[in-house]
Parts: C-alpha cells; structure tokens; sequence
C-alpha cells in the first residue's frame, strides 16, 4: 500500500467520522431551534433584514398573539392559501399534483407550496430557489408539524408574512392600510389583506386593480364555504375524520 493510498484512506476516514457528526449536530441544532420558536416571538427573519438593506424606509413588524388576531384573517389566510392546514402533515400531494396538472397547460406556473412551508423557508431558510432549499424546506416543514400545533403555524404565518413594501405581519398591514389593530379587522378588510400576499409589493390593498378585487371577493366566498370562523375547530382536530367535509374545496 502506498502513501498515497493510505493519507487518501485516512482522509476518507476522517470525512465519514465528521460527516455523521455533522448530521447529528444539524439535527439536534434544527430540533432546538424549531422547539424554541414553538413559545418564542419570531424576532426577525432573512427577507426582512434583506428589505432593509435593499428598501427605503423602516422596517414595520409587531407580533401579534393568536388570540389578539381576528378570526376572519386567520380564515382567509387558510381560504385563500391553504385549506387543508388542519389535515396534511406539512406537504399537501393533493395540491401537488394539483398544481402539475395546471401547469402542463398553463403559461403561470402555480405552486402547491403549503402555509408551513412557507413558514419553514420565511422563518428558517431563505426565499431564493434552489434544490437544497426546497430539500431543506421539506425537511423543516416536516420538523414543524412534529413539533407545533397547526394553530402556531398559522399564527407564525400571519406574523412574519410580507403583507407591502417593508410591511410584514398582520399588526402592521392592519395599522399601515386602515389605521387600526388586526384585532378589529372585519371580513373584507381580512380578505384584501391575504388577497395581495402574492404579490404584496406589487398591489395596492387600498386602491385594487381588477385582480386584486376579483381575489378578494373569491377568498371572501371561500371564507364563507368553509363555514366562517368555524372552520378554525379544524385546527384542533387530530384525526383524519374533519367535522366538516371541506377538503373538496380547492382554491
């Protein structure tokens, strides 16, 4: 056996020795880090400090409690971009396939990405695309329903959403568009606010062109299919029988 060949073994020795380490460090870091933001306040994420340094102006972010957020925001919100949060475990198939049978005949490519997904890349990783990314969100996404009840997800959703132009969470869209707390916002006020989230940098809530009007008034038909505020037990059922049967509704 030569030198080389025994420094190469060595090396590779020593790469498979680190390596499990290193997975067992990611796991154990990522599994504390979720557990924490289980009871902690999100206090700041990727895309804001991004839009900080990119944007003019001051950052506009306050979090806001479950409880102190309206009932109509949190069912719009799963209406308009995830109506069965109370049954998958992170990743919707339904969806998936859903949204791959549009696009094969559709020029705007529609996502299937579910409400804790988008948390797992806005809370935990960052918005550009790329296969580790989307691996990772995965992998968050499953880690953040093992841990937390659909109920945080949701409330973290509504946190640290980008809802306009440095204006992220409902307390601050709330306050920036109609000068009040999210706590009062009634249905189409709610239903205006989510209806821009594709897009929030690009449409104005208060001044809506012909897309944003024609969502908002189909989130508020969405909001009353599944049945108003009383969708919201959904979140607290842990079984696959639903107290309603919603999950026809697609959006």
């Amino acid at each position: 056996m030569t030198k080389l060949t025994t420094y190469a073994m060595k090396i590779w020795q020593w790469i498979k020795i680190n390596f499990w380490s290193g997975v067992v460090l990611f796991i154990v870091f990522t599994f504390a880090w979720v557990l924490l933001l289980r009871f902690v306040p999100v206090p700041i994420t990727y895309l804001m400090i991004k839009r900080s340094v990119t944007d003019h102006g001051s950052l506009q972010y306050e979090w806001l409690p479950w409880e102190k957020m309206a009932p109509s925001i949190k069912v719009c919100a799963m209406a308009s971009e995830d109506q069965n949060l109370p049954f998958h475990y992170g990743i919707d198939f339904n969806m998936i396939d859903k949204a791959m049978e549009v696009n094969k005949s559709s020029r705007k490519v529609f996502g299937a990405s579910t409400i804790t997904q988008q948390v797992a890349k806005n809370v935990f990783l960052f918005p550009e695309r790329s296969y580790i990314r989307k691996a990772l969100e995965v992998y968050f996404a499953l880690l953040i329903e093992t841990i937390w009840p659909k109920e945080r997800i949701l409330e973290v959703y509504l946190n640290i959403a980008e809802m306009g132009t440095l204006v992220f969470g409902v307390e601050a869209a709330s306050q920036k568009y109609y000068k009040k707390p999210a706590s009062r916002l009634n249905l189409r006020e709610s239903a205006a606010i989510i209806a821009s989230l594709p897009n929030p940098r690009k449409y104005n809530v208060l001044n809506p062109g012909p897309y944003l009007s024609r969502r908002t008034n189909e989130i508020v038909s969405l909001y009353g299919q599944l049945d108003g505020t009383n969708y919201l037990r959904e979140l607290y059922v842990h079984s696959e029988k639903s107290l309603y049967n919603f999950r026809k509704y697609k959006k």
